[in-house]
Parts: C-alpha cells; structure tokens; sequence
C-alpha cells in the first residue's frame, strides 16, 4: 500500500475532523448536486429537512468560515458553492464512491456516513499505513467499528487519500482556522443539537 503523508499531524486531524460534520457534508453536497440555494422562502428548510435548525446553522456557519460557501443578502441565490467548495465535494465523492465499493462502514450505509467514516478512517492514515505494511499476507486489517478492510480496499483507498490531501495542501489557509487552535476544538465540531 501506498503511503502519503497524510493526518500525522493532529491539526490536520482536527480539519479532517470538521470537514467529516453530518450538516457540513449535506450542505456541500446538496448545494453541489442541485444548484445554488435560492432566497425564496422555505428553500433552506426544504432542501435540509432532516437536520435540526440548529445543525443547519452550525454547519453554514462552518462553511462560510472555511471559505466553503459563499451568500449575499443582496444577491437572488442564498448560498452556492466557492471554487473550494466545489473542490471539497470531489473529495467527498471520492470517499463515497471508495466506501459505497468497500462496503463501508457497511453495505447500506447512506452517503454521509460514507463520508464521514471514511474521512475519520483517512484522519489515522499513518497508522493505517503502518499496519497494512504489517499484515502481510493476512485476510485483512480490522478498524475501528469491527470492520475488516482486505489489501483491496486498503490499495485503493489510496484514491480518497489522495484527494483529500489534494484539498489539504491547496486550501491550506483551513489548517490555521482559529477555532481549531482551540482547547475544545474536539467539541467544537460535534454536531449541534
């Protein structure tokens, strides 16, 4: 397996971390697969109706911070994706796409969990690394969840990390965001209640 240097660094854990928000990736990948989000009313609610009020303003407010989105109250669209935004949205594809194949976290997972398990998986890429070196010629590597990758999956994960560590070195201003040089960053990034 190949092995990037990716996530060693715990800053790069707490972006990857931020990025991995349920709101967050709904958000980018709505707006990504349908279209700015126009000003009418009900728009915003209609387009999210499963995440709480609370949520959807969590995770808008984490995007405009990282550059992901980009509104105007003067403008007809109320929010639509920024060049980063709509970079962003690759990598979450690719993830999904490595996961949806890889039967992870599991066969019926939906597309956040994809994502979202996949990028926390990709936040311990140097230890994963060093393990799958290990296994040799065993069936497989357990990770956290119980859930067995084989060298297939492990080779080929190798594309989400790519693209991730693509979007990490071209956005890399997110790296020196303020809240994540906070003492409760770890908190900071859970879902809103």
């Amino acid at each position: 397996m190949t092995s990037l240097p990716l996530a060693v660094h715990p800053q790069e854990r707490r972006v990857i971390r931020a990025l991995s928000l349920p709101g967050l990736i709904r958000l980018v990948t709505e707006i990504d697969d349908n279209g700015p989000i126009g000003r009418r009313r009900g728009c915003l609610q209609s387009a999210f109706d499963d995440l709480s009020a609370p949520q959807l303003r969590h995770a808008i407010d984490r995007a405009r911070e990282f550059g992901l989105v980009h509104g105007d109250e003067d403008e007809r669209v109320r929010y639509r994706l920024t060049s980063s935004g709509e970079d962003l949205a690759e990598v979450y594809d690719t993830a999904a796409r490595w996961a949806r194949t890889h039967q992870f976290p599991t066969a019926v997972s939906d597309f956040v969990s994809r994502v979202a398990y996949t990028l926390d998986l990709l936040s311990h890429a140097s230890a994963l690394a060093h393990a799958a070196a290990r296994i040799g010629d065993a069936r497989g590597l357990a990770v956290p969840g119980g859930v067995v990758l084989g060298r297939e999956a492990l080779a080929a994960l190798d594309g989400p990390r790519s693209a991730l560590g693509a979007w990490l070195k071209a956005h890399a201003s997110v790296l020196h965001h303020p809240a994540l040089h906070s003492s409760r960053a770890g908190d900071e990034w859970e879902r809103a209640a």
